[in-house]
């Protein structure tokens, strides 16, 4: 041990990994006193040791881009601030394809990361691959990324950067302290207990790596995680290696390459992994290495890297190294407050990613905890996008085995995981197996992405153009438009509030007025102080003190903790999750007023049930409700049915409905149909960083309800000083009806890139691919300056003409809806 346990410590960080170490660094660079880090081993051991210290800055999204681009940042400004090297070279990086597919998705991944603005990526050819890689057998290749100002460091030696830098500011850093458990209060985080002594805190981080899913388990709180086996080797010292050689990735081959203090080092991200330590970590694990399995796992990658790379045939190889590495059930690392224990904040999972992301998560972190909130968007990694399954020991092991390889494998539009599936069924799933229906899984639920007819089987067939499903899509569209359609729409997110301050809460929650009479739904936002969105959902008045709220499958966690949160101490209000007690059967489209006439024997005239209105009806022998609301942008209800009484709701609906032309319809059909409608979906289109204003909806806030709502200043701020105008959210339509939009593609106007796509789909009724996305300018974003300017969408460096809408293209007035 390296220094005297305190009695109490403003934030301890549990774990002295790179990602510890970071944290512990910009919390005290923030000016925060009395900082603990506390290692149970040596600063860098477990992971991060033994971590291949690439630092790249293409990502997925911008906000890791920008994470990257700060870790990259940092290191030069760690070593002149604290004497420490980091080992940063800036080498560049290519990623090689010679796949039709790989080439596309690298072309399309290199115009999303230029449109963030944060890093230049070229797209180049064999031949400049070759003057830049020499030692590479190209005679294969299309092309490849390269990004200039990428590099690598020692992770060692970051780590110790950043402790040396954070003692330098005032924080305890303490190696040999294993922490044992975690104490709370009243919800909140207390303090830990330790091997050496208990200390008090206010606020407590789990960066634990391996550990990091245990020591969440002592504090009540959930983080999925599983280590995995994690292959690399190093050649003998090669006299003719430059020092300045690229980091050089072939992920058809699931192998990447870099030099290394004179060796080159082959590793791998195989497909199908090998989970490690099933029965627990050990207490005394630190710079081990693991047995692994060489032989099945790695070999094959390296006989590819022989080929890839000839020189490898002739030189002799000095280590095989196999060591544990966490990963997640979707890839992406987690961070932010848990919801189970308020102060309780994560920093881990970091899918091999630690070295390159320290920096920025670690800032990002800080600055979270500093501020209250998330400092960008960071909702891909919030950790309140997990579910409490995704943590039991069957499920993580099992899909940790394909999320090792998920950085390599192809990034197809639609892509589904394999493993850990048919968790959470909808009561409907044989029904709607037996109606052939292409299953995808979201927060854990199965649901119906499309339906393949009769003789074709309901498998994906993936690309970057139009899937095999496409047509299918369009006949489900179509009949959307002009017919009537069944969605199950099961997996919805339902809450029950209630009790004598039900009322108030929500009010104060919602920016819309929800204080309204018994069966009226409310489309409303909840927004933070900064006006941002938090959630985007309905509210509807089942009687004075009893609501129902409605939103996405996979905002639940979510949306429960900001309510339960904003729930004062002396009111009466009480949140259930009914999620699991109701099935969503979805009737929309033109003839479903006809349909559910004759079924429900119920007035379904506007006069007598009109948009937003929310009724008892019986659905054969159901008790069930009818909700008058829409996610297409048609006439359609929303059937909540008790889930013991579906089947008999759906056999009902499904018998009815084959003299109305009743056809079953997808959620990729939900979502083609929502977005000609402009509507916003959580997550992409909209999330904590934007206002109801920027993406075109202030309806949503009602500004002379008595109880004013939650973020209703910075509204009226934004409001006053027309801030909103310049960022505000379009519609494209894009002029080639061959082009397939997906999201994050960048938009352009008289050929400057103003934005990039948050969304995308193809719009069979307008003709084209459709996408919404942010356009942000010096200038007003109004009518004039769509008018005055021309657009195009980047789709893999090819640009495509586009039309610009700050209104829906498909009925503007939504008069098919609610009329």
């Amino acid at each position: 041990m390296s220094g005297q346990i305190p009695e109490y410590a403003s934030a301890i960080i549990i774990g002295g990994g790179v990602i510890g170490s970071s944290v512990a660094y910009h919390l005290a660079k923030l000016g925060w006193s009395d900082v603990v880090l506390l290692e149970r081993n040596q600063f860098s051991c477990g992971t991060t040791w033994h971590a291949a210290g690439s630092i790249g800055t293409m990502r997925a999204n911008e906000s890791q881009a920008k994470l990257s681009e700060y870790s990259m940042a940092v290191l030069s400004e760690l070593e002149a601030e604290t004497g420490q090297s980091t080992g940063f070279k800036q080498v560049g990086s290519l990623t090689i394809a010679h796949s039709q597919a790989r080439f596309e998705e690298l072309k399309r991944v290199a115009a999303m990361n230029n449109a963030f603005g944060v890093t230049r990526v070229d797209i180049i050819t064999p031949e400049e691959v070759k003057v830049i890689y020499p030692f590479l057998e190209t005679g294969d290749l299309l092309g490849a990324s390269w990004v200039e100002q990428d590099g690598i460091a020692s992770p060692v030696d970051v780590t110790q950067a950043f402790v040396k830098g954070a003692r330098g500011r005032g924080a305890l850093c303490l190696e040999g302290v294993r922490v044992t458990g975690i104490s709370q209060q009243n919800g909140r985080v207390s303090g830990v207990l330790a091997d050496q002594g208990n200390i008090q805190a206010d606020f407590v981080v789990n960066c634990a790596g391996l550990w990091g899913r245990e020591i969440g388990k002592m504090a009540g709180v959930n983080v999925p995680l599983h280590a995995c086996e994690h292959y690399y080797a190093h050649t003998e010292k090669l006299d003719d290696l430059p020092a300045n050689l690229p980091v050089m990735r072939d992920p058809d081959r699931c192998a990447y390459y870099r030099e290394d203090a004179g060796s080159l080092l082959v590793g791998s991200f195989e497909l199908n992994a090998v989970p490690w330590g099933q029965n627990g970590i050990p207490l005394d694990f630190a710079f081990e290495e693991i047995e692994g399995h060489m032989d099945e796992q790695f070999m094959p990658v390296l006989e590819h890297a022989m080929e890839r790379v000839p020189m490898l045939q002739k030189v002799g190889w000095r280590s095989f190294f196999c060591g544990p590495e966490s990963f997640t059930p979707d890839g992406q690392f987690h961070m932010g407050e848990a919801p189970e224990l308020k102060n309780f904040y994560v920093a881990c999972g970091l899918n091999s990613t630690g070295v390159q992301t320290s920096g920025g998560l670690g800032r990002a972190l800080a600055d979270w905890m500093d501020l209250g909130h998330a400092p960008m968007d960071l909702w891909a990694n919030d950790i309140r996008r997990m579910y409490p399954f995704q943590s039991t020991q069957h499920y993580i092991q099992n899909r940790v085995t394909e999320t090792l390889g998920l950085g390599y494998d192809n990034h197809y539009p639609f892509k589904q995981m394999k493993t850990s599936r048919d968790l959470r069924h909808s009561p409907l799933h044989e029904r709607l197996i037996a109606h052939n229906a292409c299953f995808g899984e979201v927060a854990g639920w199965e649901r119906p992405n499309w339906f393949a007819p009769a003789g074709v089987a309901p498998e994906y067939e993936y690309s970057f153009g139009k899937q095999n499903w496409f047509e299918y899509n369009a006949a489900e569209h179509r009949a959307a438009r002009t017919g009537v359609v069944l969605f199950d729409q099961s997996s919805f997110a339902k809450y029950l509030v209630q009790g004598r301050d039900a009322c108030q809460v929500l009010q104060r929650v919602s920016s819309a007025n929800v204080d309204v009479e018994a069966g009226k739904l409310v489309y409303t936002h909840w927004l933070n102080e900064r006006g941002g969105i938090e959630a985007d959902l309905t509210v509807t008045r089942i009687a004075e003190d009893r609501f129902w709220v409605i939103s996405g499958a996979g905002q639940a966690i979510k949306d429960l903790h900001w309510l339960n949160s904003h729930i004062g101490e002396d009111e009466f209000c009480c949140v259930s999750d009914i999620t699991n007690a109701w099935a969503v059967l979805g009737v929309m489209g033109p003839g479903s007023r006809d349909l559910l006439t004759e079924t429900l024997n119920h007035n379904m005239t506007t006069d007598a049930f009109a948009f937003g209105s929310f009724q008892p009806v019986e659905l054969g022998m159901s008790c069930a409700y009818a909700a008058r609301v829409s996610f297409v942008g048609e006439l359609g209800w929303e059937l909540y049915v008790p889930v013991e009484q579906a089947h008999h709701g759906f056999d009902l609906l499904w018998k009815r409905g084959e003299s109305h032309g009743l056809r079953l319809a997808g959620i990729h059909t939900l979502d083609s149909c929502r977005i000609e409608k402009k509507f916003v979906h959580y997550g992409h289109d909209v999330a904590d960083q934007d206002t109801p204003l920027e993406c075109g909806m202030g309806f949503v806030c009602d500004f002379g309800k008595k109880i004013p709502f939650t973020g209703r200043d910075a509204i009226l701020r934004q409001l006053e000083s027309r801030g909103f105008m310049h960022k505000r959210l379009l519609q494209f339509l894009l002029q080639d009806p061959q082009v397939m939009l997906y999201h994050h593609e960048p938009i352009l106007r008289d050929g400057e890139i103003v934005g990039q796509l948050t969304s995308g789909s193809y719009g069979h009724t307008l003709g084209g691919s459709v996408g919404l996305g942010y356009v942000k300018a010096e200038n007003e974003v109004n009518q004039e300056y769509l008018e005055s300017g021309s657009f195009e969408i980047d789709v893999g460096g090819d640009r495509i003409s586009a039309n610009a809408s700050l209104k829906a293209m498909y009925d503007p007035g939504a008069q098919r809806m609610r009329g």
